[in-house]
């Protein structure tokens, strides 16, 4: 095969072949094979009219004729890569079977023909959804069996008819013109155009399920090499709406590119250059970080304690951050950022103190009232730097100070101090009850002798004057 497109007589660019092999090979060869294939004078396949019961068959040729004229000429010694490169073409809309809308290559006898110069691929055809309307609507005005819809044609007209309503009138008037236009032509020659035809649109709207060739890269070869070229209709009729096809060719010819594109062009890059990129690993990193950080404050990972009041009828959680007192959870949440602070009212009058004790308490007062405008582009570098230089100078010294320290610390304190309360209560409440006191007012339980607490108890007076 390769041998016989290094010697083939026309110049093949070396471009093409590097770039895209299949592009190559069907856009500048597809066209020469099959016109070889078809001259008698140079041992071409054999093409035939085949007569059966009631009918002819007009100009035909069978898989296995195709196979051996490739195998012969292309220097292709495995039928399998015969078959294969006959299947290319095939997919490409020169050959195609008459009786069936898959395009492939079989070696047996299934008679295939051979495609109109008009319609090959290599014109750079862009059928639009217009012309698909008018072929089908003119088969179906054909009672003839070979002219009958498929199913996915069928359909595909119910639902071009819905999208083109409007002037889905104009279009059945094409059809019909196109009707009496081909019925003047001899019989003969129009059951090769009607396969022809057929075979044109199993390419550019082929079989649910077959792969489409429209969307390789022949055309954007060729409209490379003639930037110019513009949209064409099969029938000549000019559809308004957008194409539904997989590659978009502009109506309007493109605009050369100036100077001043190509400097809009460079700022534009040099702009992408200087933005800040992060890898995807760095990215999973900051994630997997901020997550593991904020994971005790996240309720639907970890339980709320007390519980949460959206979900519970205790309300404790919300006197807590109602109170003046910050638990240390919430202390330690200051660390985490600086807008933490800001978020927490607590947090921020404690970070107002310290700077009153610093005594430039007026920045935390202006970054308050203005941290919506921050963030905005609009904003004067001078504003900008104050909020910086609290967030890298005052923020950090906070953390530092011993203010903050003390928070944390007296946090864990009382926890413990209360610990130990409890357990002494608890010693005392055990005493106290087993000699016959209330806890709670220190009053006698079985004495109706009024008792202060400032004051002895009467029973251990006496029993101390008894002594």
């Amino acid at each position: 095969m390769f041998s016989y497109i290094t010697s083939w007589p026309h110049p093949i660019p070396s471009a093409w072949f590097i770039a895209d092999p299949a592009t190559m090979f069907i856009d500048c060869l597809g066209g020469d094979i099959i016109t070889k294939m078809q001259d008698d004078k140079t041992g071409g396949v054999p093409i035939r009219t085949v007569k059966s019961f009631l009918s002819k068959i007009p100009s035909v040729v069978t898989g296995t004729d195709i196979v051996q004229w490739l195998m012969k000429n292309l220097s292709i010694e495995d039928p399998v890569e015969a078959i294969h490169v006959g299947s290319l073409i095939a997919a490409q809309g020169y050959i195609f079977p008459i009786s069936d809308h898959v395009l492939t290559m079989k070696d047996d006898g299934t008679f295939y023909r051979f495609q109109a110069p008009y319609f090959w691929p290599s014109n750079c055809w862009e059928p639009e959804n217009t012309d698909y309307a008018i072929y089908l609507c003119k088969r179906t005005m054909q009672n003839k069996a070979r002219l009958e819809l498929a199913d996915y044609e069928a359909e595909n007209l119910a639902r071009l008819q819905r999208a083109f309503a409007r002037k889905w009138e104009f279009i059945f008037m094409q059809a019909e013109a196109q009707v009496k236009i081909d019925r003047k032509k001899d019989k003969t020659e129009r059951k090769i155009l009607d396969s022809q035809e057929r075979a044109f649109w199993d390419v550019h709207r082929p079989v649910p399920g077959c792969v489409n060739t429209t969307e390789m890269d022949i055309r954007k070869c060729r409209r490379l090499k003639n930037p110019q070229k513009v949209k064409k209709s099969v029938y000549g009729v000019t559809e308004e709406s957008q194409s539904q096809s997989p590659v978009h060719i502009p109506s309007q010819p493109i605009r050369k590119t100036t100077k001043e594109d190509i400097r809009k062009q460079i700022t534009f890059l040099s702009a992408q250059i200087d933005r800040h990129c992060l890898k995807m690993s760095k990215v999973a990193e900051s994630l997997i970080a901020y997550t593991e950080q904020y994971v005790e404050y996240d309720p639907l990972i970890t339980p709320a304690e007390p519980s949460n009041p959206w979900i519970s009828d205790d309300i404790t959680l919300w006197d807590i951050e109602m109170s003046k007192e910050p638990s240390q959870q919430r202390v330690k949440r200051w660390g985490f950022s600086f807008d933490e602070v800001l978020k927490d009212q607590v947090g921020r009058d404690q970070f107002l103190r310290f700077l009153e004790s610093e005594f430039s308490s007026e920045n935390l007062s202006w970054v308050v009232a203005d941290s919506s405008f921050l963030r905005l582009p609009t904003s004067s570098p001078s504003q900008e730097h104050i909020y910086k230089l609290m967030k890298s100078d005052s923020y950090a010294r906070f953390l530092r100070s011993n203010a903050y320290q003390d928070l944390l610390l007296a946090k864990k304190k009382p926890e413990s101090e209360q610990g130990r309360r409890t357990s002494l209560e608890k010693f005392t409440r055990s005493v106290v009850s087993s000699a016959g006191f209330l806890p709670s007012t220190g009053l006698c339980m079985s004495s109706d002798i009024p008792y202060s607490p400032c004051q002895p108890h009467p029973r251990s007076v006496t029993g101390r004057g008894g002594q």
